[in-house]
Order: structure tokens, then C-alpha cells, then sequence
């Protein structure tokens, strides 16, 4: 295992790739009247396949369509094919009908496109079969009224065919299918039980497959214990001398309390590799200093270097908030396991980390490991990560649930500004909002996320809108300045 300092992308965890069904048409009857029409359109068909295939997605094209018969052919096979995305491209004019089937009978999201040949028509010398290459915005409204009218969602992209934009609009939605499909073929792990009293953090795991998809693996404490106790002492060394790489190690880390964090962090590796976990949410609380309290405090190094190689792993049992790390980290952002810590008024930010496991891959600099007598709130004792996400765009995404039981994205954007820090363990980034940080604390306090969430880097509200869409859910932007 290695890591790439200050990189999101610091070891992937292996996964599947995004699978995208292509399929484009028009109307059949213009093929006799129009004979350089078809040749034309297919030659844009084709090149959208090959910019889908450069979005480093597994493209299932099947061919042009020009009836309903062609388009039910074509929905069989995109049925089979699993696809997390149908990109539909609307050539010219073709009717509803030729595309319900698709929508209905594939099981996926469907992403309408309308890209016409160039910027504009030469109007001076067209005739009525070069324009009609141009009017794939006709079919359009005509497309989506069938649908909805069908109760079937769907979102279009109207441009044309080299448009930059326009296809940053389409990898947008490309990735945002990644992360849906990474969800609803995810493994999450959920051991122990419930910080008690923590009441926003419990969630009945039927939600999770219900709204997102996955299967939850319930886990006990003793699964991380006994492939702890079969840890050999080799591979402890090896995963200490990863820790010294990768952490600075605060004078006040005993060397027994790192042999027994790399120690857990081995057991954690093959606890995700033996139930092919996606996530990781975990909370033990022990007594009296026995086994299973030493194990669960013994969690946070190797959660962290979990988390890094993108399986996301948190504490306190924040299964809904190890789900938004995920979708974090599939967006290449990262995500941190984040709190409250303090408001600095004086400054103008809002203080959030969590104490515990963070994303090394977005740290600031080099991140810290340092040893704690008490877990504050918890037992136990040992080594805890302090680190500074990096400076710049952010983004918070936590995972709401409602009284329905129904979840929601909530989400705000921000900064990371350099500041003053605790030195206690504790993963702590200053956020600049753009408002009063009273103002702004009250403002997503109300929204419905819960006690965590997770922090990222860039500015990320575009794509998490297209991820909740294309599962479903509605999404909550916090901006207090939106709102004056």
C-alpha cells in the first residue's frame, strides 16, 4: 500500500467501471426522401460513441433506430446490459414512441441529447434534408412529455456536436452515474452498535438498499478481533514503517499503542477484503479495558488509510455519513469524516473536523499521529490523526433523513483558509462561507443533515444535484446568502 500526498486519487479502491447504453435516431420515412440524411447521422452517432468512450466508461452502443420496432430491439438489449446511464441522441425528428421502450424496459436513468451537427445552419444554401440534421431539438419537449407522462425522469443536454460545454455537461452526468452505480452495487459494513443517544445517526438498514440500492454486512466487534489476533509480527512492522512514511509522529505516540494501531489496521484490510467492502461505519464501546475495547480504539490508523485508498471507514456507527464519504470520494473530491468544533467570529469561519479517522489523500501537508490518553466521549486509549483538509474549494455533503424516512442531500459550498488549529488529535479545517458563521451554522443545522457529514475538495454542488437525481432523491444547497 503507498499514498501520493495531498492527492484524492491516492490508491483507488478497484471497482466497477460506469456503464453507459448509446443509442441514437431519427425518423425512418426521411431516409428515401433524404438520401445523404442517414449517411450524415450516423457519422454523428458514431462520433458521440467514441467522446463517450473517451469519458473512460464502458460504452454498450446499440446502433441507430428508425421505427418503434428498431427501438424496442434496441431497449431488450440495453435491458441485459445493466447500463448505469442510457445516453439517448436525438439526431433529427423522431417519434416518442421509438424511445419509451428504451426508458421503460432498461432499468436506467436516460440523459437525452441534442446536438446538432455545428453552431449554426448556413441558411443561405441548406435545403430541407441539411436541415433537418439540425433538428434534433423537434423531437425534444415531444421525448419528455411521453415520459413523464409515463412516470419515467429523464434530463436532456441540448448543444452541438464539439461543443466544449456541452460535454462537460455530458461527463457530468457520466461520473454522477458512476457514483449511483457505485451505490447501488456497494457493500457497506456496519460493526458494533449505536454511540448511545445518538439518535440522528440510527438508520434502518432497509432504507439504505431501498433508496440507494447496495447491501448492508452487519458486523461484529470479534470480526476484527480474531483476524487481529492472527496478525503476524512481520506484518506489523511492514504497516508501522507505512504509518512513519506516510504520518509525522508526534512525540507523544508510545510505540505499543502504534504496534497495536498497525496491528488493527492489518486486521481492518482483511476484514474489507473478506466481506469486499465498499465502506466501512463502526462504534464499540468496551469496558474496563478489555479486548474488545482495545480493539475498537485501536480502529483509527487503520480507517484512515482505508479511507485514503477509498473505503471510506467512520466512527460512532455514522453508517448514512460513510455513504456520503463514498460519493465524495467517487467524485474524485475526497471525504473527510467532519463535525462542529468551534465558530471563530473574529475570523469570520467555521471550525469542522472529527476526531479520529480523515482522508489522508487531502490533506494539507503531511499529516500528523498523535497519542492520546482518552478518546474524548469514548474508552480507550492510542493513536488519533490530526490533519488540515486542503486549502481552497470545498464541498459538505451530508446525508439527511426525514421523518418519511425519506434521504436528502444536503450540501454547501465553501473554502479552507489557513488558521490557528488545536493540536489534539482532532482533524480541524477553517471554513470561510461568504456569510456570518452564526449565520450560516443555523442555516444547516436546520436542513436536515445530520451530527456528520463529509467534507471535499473542489466545488461539487453540480454534480451531487446530478447523483441525486439520478437516484432519486431531492438536494438541500445551504447559501444564507441565497436566501436574504
Amino acid at each position: 500500500m503507498t499514498m501520493t500526498q495531498n492527492s484524492s486519487e491516492s490508491v483507488p479502491a478497484p471497482g466497477r467501471r460506469t456503464r453507459v447504453g448509446v443509442i441514437a435516431g431519427g425518423l425512418g420515412a426521411y431516409w428515401p426522401q433524404f438520401p445523404g440524411l442517414l449517411p450524415q447521422l450516423r457519422r454523428s452517432a458514431d462520433r458521440v460513441a467514441q467522446r463517450m468512450r473517451d469519458l473512460d466508461c464502458e460504452v454498450v452502443d446499440v446502433g441507430f433506430i428508425s421505427d418503434a420496432e428498431e427501438g424496442a430491439a434496441a431497449a431488450d438489449k440495453l435491458r441485459v446490459a445493466g447500463c448505469d446511464l442510457i445516453v439517448a441522441f436525438l439526431t433529427t425528428y423522431m417519434t416518442a414512441t421509438m424511445l419509451v421502450p428504451v426508458a421503460q424496459r432498461s432499468g436506467a436513468p436516460v440523459l437525452l441529447l441534442n446536438l446538432q451537427p455545428t453552431e449554426v445552419m448556413d441558411h443561405a444554401t441548406f435545403d430541407t434534408g441539411q436541415w433537418l440534421a439540425y433538428c434534433g431539438a423537434c423531437p425534444l419537449p415531444e421525448t419528455v412529455n411521453a415520459f413523464r407522462r409515463c412516470g419515467i425522469e429523464t434530463r436532456s443536454i441540448s448543444g452541438y456536436l464539439e461543443e466544449p460545454a456541452a460535454w462537460a455537461k455530458i461527463e457530468r452526468w457520466v461520473k454522477a452515474a458512476g457514483v449511483a452505480g457505485a451505490l447501488r452495487h456497494g457493500r457497506h459494513g456496519l460493526l458494533g452498535h449505536l454511540y448511545p443517544g445518538m439518535l440522528d445517526v440510527a438508520t434502518d438498514l432497509t432504507s439504505v438498499p431501498a433508496q440507494l440500492g447496495g447491501h448492508i454486512e452487519v458486523l461484529e466487534i470479534d470480526d476484527v478481533r480474531v483476524r487481529a489476533e492472527q496478525v503476524k509480527e512481520a506484518e506489523i512492522d511492514a504497516r508501522v514503517a507505512l504509518a512513519r512514511e506516510v504520518f509525522t509522529l508526534d512525540p507523544s505516540v508510545a510505540e505499543e499503542d502504534l504496534r497495536w494501531g498497525a496491528q488493527v489496521s492489518v486486521a481492518l484490510d482483511r476484514l474489507v477484503d473478506d466481506f469486499s467492502l465498499d465502506s466501512l461505519a463502526y462504534y464499540h464501546r468496551g469496558l474496563g479495558g478489555e479486548m474488545h475495547e482495545r480493539v475498537a480504539a485501536g480502529f483509527i490508523l487503520g480507517a484512515s488509510l482505508l479511507t485514503a485508498r477509498g473505503v471510506p471507514a467512520v466512527g460512532e456507527y455514522e453508517l448514512r455519513t460513510s455513504l456520503a464519504m463514498l460519493v465524495l470520494d467517487r467524485l474524485g473530491a475526497g471525504g473527510s469524516f467532519t463535525e462542529f468544533q468551534a465558530l471563530d467570529f473574529r475570523a469570520g469561519v467555521v471550525e469542522m473536523g472529527h476526531d479520529g479517522p480523515a482522508h489522508l489523500g487531502i490533506s494539507q501537508g503531511r499529516p500528523t499521529l498523535r497519542g492520546l490518553g482518552v478518546y474524548h466521549g469514548k474508552r480507550g486509549y492510542g493513536v488519533s490523526v490530526e490533519l488540515d483538509v486542503r486549502h481552497g474549494p470545498v464541498t459538505l455533503l451530508g446525508l439527511g433523513q426525514e421523518r418519511d424516512g425519506r434521504f436528502r442531500f444536503v450540501v454547501a459550498e465553501g473554502e479552507v483558509v489557513d488558521g490557528p488549529h488545536l493540536a489534539i488529535g482532532n482533524t480541524t479545517s477553517r471554513v470561510d462561507f461568504g456569510c456570518h458563521p452564526g449565520e450560516w451554522t443555523d442555516a444547516w443545522s436546520v436542513s436536515g443533515v445530520g451530527h456528520h457529514w463529509a467534507l471535499g475538495t473542489g466545488h461539487r454542488a453540480a454534480e451531487l444535484k446530478a447523483v441525486a437525481d439520478l437516484i432519486g432523491l431531492p438536494t438541500v444547497l445551504v447559501d444564507p446568502r441565497r436566501d436574504r
